[in-house]
């Protein structure tokens, strides 16, 4: 289209001077560039906006998928329960609730009189058992040479007493010998006593004659009774020699005992030695009984008491609870789902709902079962009305050294654990 423009006009003035017209406005006609902008624009500005969008939802994902969190997670520790080793009436409490002790701080005190008395009397008895296992350990040689001696005097006393046999017996044959002769001469003084009284009788033999034919026929009746006594004798001699004959060989049998008997007195110097060590076993498990009335803080840790003094506590009652702080983990339970990238010795990130802190750890081990599993009564679900629900796995967290050095986390607290995966 043409442009117009206006004729000029001419106006006076007081000088008389001729006048400008004014110049014409210019009207500016768009390009075509400019009528295509708005349109260019958009179509750089959604690929662009979807690029932006893809990386973002690229670094956003990568960002969530690089690390797994629950927040089904708590502080956990191994409670140390402290009881009493032995029956006792309690003397002193050493210790206030919720006061912090260290490993070998003596607790609570249990009174020990009667437990020192158990000591001595276990000492008097393992005196008096040493005492006795000393005794017969030194008579065992004297038993053995005793029985070897035993044994040699008995084998010379057969002999001794075989020859008294021999002996008496040939005495007795010689009495026996004697008696003949005497019974011999005495029949023959008899005789002569009988014809020597027939001739005095008829006076063919002077008085005297016969006087000694009755001497000698009363001492030929004499002779014969003491050569009877003499045999009497001889044989109870002889009844005598085998009777010490036969105590000789019973003596003998007995000592060929002898090792037997040494046998028997080692035994009894065995026997005496192991009651010797029962009776020393004893008294160590006195003494010990004595050092278990004082009864120390296994760890260090924070505790909570139930005795007070005055208590009579029993083998084993539970005393005190102490809680060792510097040695709490987290036990996290994570979906089975989650736990599929995840290992053992990644890092941690735990956040702590009490203090706000974050606190570094790393995964040290997973559970070998589901929770459920391990609850008192496991769920059954070999059943017809099934529903399958994602299961979760305690896993087990610690703390690198010196996280919590102020033991501010503390057993039971609520806690966010983030395992980084990558």
């Amino acid at each position: 289209m043409a442009d117009e423009h206006p004729p000029l006009a001419t106006h006076g003035t007081d000088t008389g001077s001729p006048v400008e017209p004014p110049a014409p406005a210019v009207r500016k006609v768009p390009s075509r560039w400019h009528l295509r902008r708005p349109k260019v624009r958009k179509r750089i500005a959604i690929p662009i906006a979807a690029v932006l969008l893809v990386v973002i939802g690229a670094v956003l994902w990568r960002y969530f998928s690089s690390y797994e969190s629950t927040d089904d997670a708590q502080a956990d520790v191994h409670l140390s329960p402290v009881s009493a080793r032995v029956s006792g009436h309690v003397l002193r409490v050493n210790v206030d609730d919720n006061q912090w002790v260290e490993l070998g701080t003596v607790l609570v005190e249990l009174d020990p009189r009667d437990f020192e008395v158990a000591v001595a009397q276990a000492q008097a008895s393992l005196d008096g058992a040493e005492a006795t296992s000393l005794s017969l350990d030194i008579s065992v040689p004297i038993a053995s040479v005793s029985t070897s001696s035993q044994l040699t005097s008995a084998a010379a006393d057969i002999e001794n007493t075989r020859a008294g046999v021999i002996a008496a017996e040939r005495q007795l044959l010689a009495a026996h010998a004697q008696l003949v002769a005497a019974e011999a001469n005495d029949v023959k003084a008899q005789d002569d006593l009988r014809r020597y009284g027939l001739l005095r009788d008829r006076r063919e033999v002077a008085e005297q004659v016969y006087d000694s034919a009755a001497a000698a026929a009363k001492s030929s009746t004499a002779a014969v009774a003491a050569a009877r006594a003499n045999e009497s004798a001889a044989q109870q001699f002889v009844q005598q020699a085998r009777s010490r004959q036969a105590q000789a060989a019973a003596s003998h049998l007995y000592a060929k005992t002898g090792p037997q008997q040494v046998s028997s007195t080692q035994a009894r110097a065995r026997a005496a030695v192991a009651d010797a060590e029962q009776k020393r076993a004893l008294l160590e498990q006195a003494r010990l009984n004595l050092t278990y009335t004082k009864i120390v803080a296994p760890v260090s840790g924070q505790v909570n008491k139930t005795v007070v003094p005055g208590m009579n506590v029993q083998a084993g009652q539970q005393l005190l609870t102490v809680v060792p702080l510097d040695e709490v983990w987290v036990t996290a339970n994570f979906k089975e789902t989650q736990l599929e990238h995840m290992r053992v010795g990644q890092k941690a990130a735990i956040h702590v709902d009490a203090t706000g802190r974050t606190l570094r750890g790393h995964v040290d081990s997973f559970a070998g079962a589901t929770g459920p599993v391990f609850s008192l009564l496991p769920p059954e679900n070999a059943t017809g009305n099934y529903v399958k629900i994602v299961q979760r796995v305690p896993v087990k967290i610690v703390l690198e050294p010196g996280e919590n050095q102020d033991r501010s986390l503390r057993p039971g607290m609520n806690v966010v654990p983030r395992v980084l995966l990558r």
